[in-house]
């Protein structure tokens, strides 16, 4: 499994480079589709630590549980060998989303 260090001078960096266009990704697109929250500043922010946490494919698949709440604890419980390493990978995500994109 891939580790990769998140530091907070490297998202300040991603961020300055993107812009406003950081959420043009799987989960940025998904979290302003859906609604709860429909903040760019959020959602790119959630974003950038997607870029640097999971693959292209993970954020497509952690995309669905905006929509599909059940699906991510279907993914959770499940005793498949490669769901529990993109539960893993998923929650590594979402703890970094949390720690840097809290307001």
């Amino acid at each position: 499994m891939m580790k990769l260090t998140l530091t907070a001078a490297a998202f300040s960096a991603a961020f300055v480079l993107v812009g406003s266009a950081a959420f043009a990704g799987p989960i940025g697109n998904a979290c302003m589709r859906a609604g709860r929250t429909a903040d760019p500043s959020l959602c790119g922010c959630i974003q950038q630590v997607a870029d640097q946490t999971l693959s292209r494919s993970d954020q497509r698949r952690a995309a669905k549980f905006f929509e599909d709440p059940d699906q991510a604890q279907e993914t959770r419980v499940s005793d498949r060998a490669s769901d529990e390493d993109f539960w893993a990978r998923y929650k590594g995500f979402a703890q970094a989303a949390e720690t840097y994109c809290a307001r």
